[in-house]
């Protein structure tokens, strides 16, 4: 506000010169009062003018104090929200994993994990948290810290998903909510039960082609005693699950089209046979010639092999 008056006035002085100058160009050599006045104005126009720059440079400086200390803010948030993401991934389990989650605004709601508990099973999840930004960030790391807590204490994936489920209806608003996937690996048997909690249905390849992985219920967060049903699935070695967040389907090309999941599923068949990280280059990369513009939303890709256990311990 001080800075729109300070030019107001600069404009008013400058005005008030020129009028002078025009009026009073024959008097101006005659007349000391004409020349007093011209020369005050002057002198005075260049203050204000000096002043207004001066208030410039102080607001550039808060600014630019202000945007650093964002954006260290920022830094430290994907920092802490990078480290909540499995560093490692089991080995000899009978699964193999490859992962990736590409936040579209610096730090984002996308979520996967991948434990191994201490009787020998294995349980691995994904997550689309509703929103962005912090607030989104936020509440996925406290989704993280509580699945970890009740997968570690050998509660059932039904069991997990709904005490998730309540937990995350009365920690949060109406507005908020999570799709989820969860699943949960015995290897001596291969089976894996599974919750899919209003999460886009996992790609499937191998002999299992074709099954839909659709047994759960609503998303969390949106009914406190909402019901999940459990699946199961027996994974035979070569099996790929394909479990992903939205911002790889509705990825969009410049005329507007999504690479939707067909797509996806058929960038998995075509390296279907090569190593887990390559099959999720040559999905990202079909993702990225689909569509060359900035992300719009969180991108995650969770690729997960049946492997031969039997093979693995030689």
């Amino acid at each position: 506000m001080s800075l729109h008056r300070d030019r107001l006035i600069l404009i008013a002085f400058l005005l008030g010169a020129g009028v002078l100058l025009f009026a009073g160009r024959d008097l101006l050599q005659s007349s000391v009062l004409i020349t007093w006045g011209l020369t005050f104005g002057g002198t005075t126009a260049v203050v204000v003018l000096g002043v207004s720059l001066y208030r410039v440079r102080l607001d550039l400086q808060a600014s630019r104090l202000q945007l650093a200390r964002k954006e260290a803010e920022l830094s430290f948030a994907l920092q802490v929200q990078l480290a909540l993401f499995p560093r490692h991934f089991p080995a000899n389990s009978g699964l193999e994993f490859a992962a990736v989650c590409i936040p579209a605004h610096g730090i984002g709601g996308d979520y996967y994990d991948v434990m191994q508990l201490q009787d020998g099973r294995l349980v691995f999840a994904i997550a689309d948290i509703s929103g962005k930004g912090i607030s989104a960030a936020i509440l996925m790391a406290n989704l993280q810290a509580l699945l970890r807590t009740l997968a570690d204490i050998g509660r059932s994936p039904g069991e997990v998903v709904s005490r998730l489920n309540h937990h995350l209806n009365q920690v949060t608003d109406d507005s908020k909510f999570a799709t989820f996937f969860y699943a949960e690996w015995t290897p001596c048997e291969r089976r894996l039960s599974f919750v899919n909690a209003g999460h886009l249905l996992p790609i499937v390849v191998g002999s299992c082609r074709g099954r839909r992985l659709d047994k759960g219920g609503f998303p969390l967060g949106l009914f406190a005693d909402a019901d999940f049903e459990v699946g199961e699935l027996t994974l035979q070695p070569n099996d790929i699950l394909v479990l992903y967040s939205d911002g790889i389907t509705e990825a969009t090309s410049d005329d507007g089209e999504q690479f939707q999941e067909h797509r996806l599923q058929q960038a998995v068949e075509e390296r279907c046979n090569a190593p887990l990280s390559e099959i999720q280059s040559h999905v990202l990369d079909s993702v990225h010639k689909w569509s060359d513009k900035d992300a719009e939303d969180d991108m995650t890709l969770l690729i997960v092999r049946a492997t031969d256990v039997a093979k693995e311990r030689v």
